[in-house]
């Protein structure tokens, strides 16, 4: 069996499998259309709307301890209003986000530079943002009576930009779900009738909205959902039936030994690594050819609307720029997350984010999109993403010497010939480097940053390949 530490920082495995594992994966590595335009995403956009935007985290001037805003029905405790779980439960009632145009997010998004969006259809409260047949609890019994998935749907469709559904297994409002594995017949039957709905709801998410490219899962750790792996096998078997190039993380399931996201032989189980909850993994290695991406906050830990953040620190587009370009270098996609408050309005801060972000996006696109991790060495000033021809170094820790060192095998058959800066054009001197370290299988190439080039944030260094320099330098080895 494998040997897994911890699955989203770093990650080793034996050699061989050694468990049996019948409700393992049910796709391998794909490499049809739709995951090689999921590859070149780069940018995504999260958007986590709902009952829970209303509040923002706090009820009349009374605040959760420690729970996220998107977690507020759970508050519990000596400081929770009076009947709070039935308080919330009644949001419904007053929910009409009348400020909300969903066609501005999606401009919004367009500008940031975002190529897909994650939308939550249904959060643990269980509240639905499309008018679900199956559910009483919708926004069919809301005054707003629209439906906010197929907006979302339509308008970021409609700029070019791809949509996956999130959506929730846990559900607080269902009065069949469970945490623990039932263990009596009426336990078992309202288990049961729970298991149901909800392959009901992902069937008619599916049938309802076919321009959607791909499913986003969470609240699937609880014992009852781990120990319905024969349930969620067949489940996942019909969405992929239903709809063909579904692309589905690796958070829906497990297997029958209760491995979650990859099976008791280490293999994934989905289309891409669905984990990374502002993590990111320690290198690309511990990949191991994995498609992935990461989804981040801006402050800490809220991902729903939070009305007051207070000393929370904010996320900076630098921070963001950084950490895309960190996500590209190993091959995944960077996903943003923005709240909306109950009217349905980003946050100026979020504006703000949106434009500068997506203003350092336009200028350095070529080093984002249709780029991944290149076989270099770790620069230490920064990020490299590349293709065949070109490699790309985001400048983050801009060197006091001037100098942008690359380390190359020393029988690389491709080598950076010129480099320019990538958002004007400049031409930069390129100098093949002989340090003459003894021993040193490698080839070193400079490039010199001029001291009149200013910068007030990441600037991307572009290097053209071409053919390799044939001559050896003819040196006395050390002797030892």
């Amino acid at each position: 069996m494998s040997a897994i530490t911890n699955p989203w920082t770093t990650r080793t495995r034996s050699a061989a499998p050694s468990a049996e594992v019948r409700f393992g994966p049910l796709v391998g590595h794909r490499e049809d259309d739709a995951m090689r335009r999921f590859r070149r995403y780069g940018l995504g956009q999260f958007i986590h709307f709902g009952l829970y935007s209303i509040p923002g985290n706090e009820w009349h001037g009374e605040r959760p301890a420690s729970l996220a805003p998107e977690w507020i029905r759970a508050w519990s405790g000596p400081n929770a209003p009076e009947n709070w779980p039935d308080t919330y439960d009644r949001l419904n009632e007053v929910f009409d986000p009348k400020a909300l145009d969903v066609r501005e997010w999606a401009r919004q998004a367009k500008r940031m530079g975002a190529r897909y969006v994650i939308f939550t259809t249904k959060h643990h409260d269980g509240f639905a943002l499309w008018p679900s047949v199956h559910s009483d609890y919708t926004v069919a019994q809301s005054p707003c009576g629209r439906d906010f998935v197929g907006e979302v749907v339509d308008a970021y469709t409609a700029e070019g930009i791809d949509v996956f559904l999130y959506f929730s297994v846990l559900d607080w409002h269902h009065p069949g779900y469970t945490t623990t594995v039932p263990v009596d017949e009426v336990g078992r039957a309202g288990w049961q009738d729970f298991l149901e709905y909800t392959r009901a709801q992902l069937l008619e998410l599916l049938d309802r909205y076919p321009a959607a490219r791909g499913l986003w899962f969470d609240g699937t750790w609880d014992a009852s959902w781990v120990a319905s792996h024969e349930f969620t096998y067949r489940l996942e078997q019909e969405l992929r039936e239903r709809r063909p190039g579904l692309i589905i993380g690796s958070r829906f399931r497990n297997d029958e030994h209760g491995a979650r996201h990859f099976d008791s032989n280490g293999r994934l189980l989905g289309d891409y690594e669905q984990g990374r909850e502002r993590k990111l993994p320690s290198d690309h290695a511990m990949l191991d050819g994995h498609d992935w991406d990461g989804v981040m906050t801006i402050g800490p830990n809220a991902w729903g609307f939070m009305r007051d953040t207070g000393d929370e620190y904010q996320k900076t587009a630098d921070d963001l720029i950084d950490l895309l370009m960190r996500c590209r270098s190993m091959g995944g996609n960077l996903v943003v997350n923005f709240g909306p408050d109950g009217e349905g309005r980003m946050s100026a801060y979020e504006g703000d984010i949106a434009e500068q972000l997506g203003g350092w996006v336009r200028a350095n696109a070529d080093a984002i999109y249709d780029c991944g991790h290149v076989d270099i060495d770790p620069t230490g000033v920064g990020w490299l993403t590349g293709d065949r021809d070109r490699v790309f170094l985001t400048v983050i820790n801009r060197p006091v010497t001037g100098v942008a060192r690359l380390r190359l095998p020393a029988d690389a058959s491709r080598v950076p010939v010129t480099a320019r800066l990538l958002a004007s054009g400049r031409e930069l001197e390129l100098r093949r480097t002989d340090i003459g370290f003894d021993l040193d299988d490698a080839i070193y190439y400079d490039v010199v940053i001029p001291r009149d080039f200013t910068a007030d944030r990441a600037f991307v260094i572009e290097l053209t390949l071409g053919a390799a320099f044939v001559g050896v330098a003819d040196r006395a080895d050390a002797r030892m």
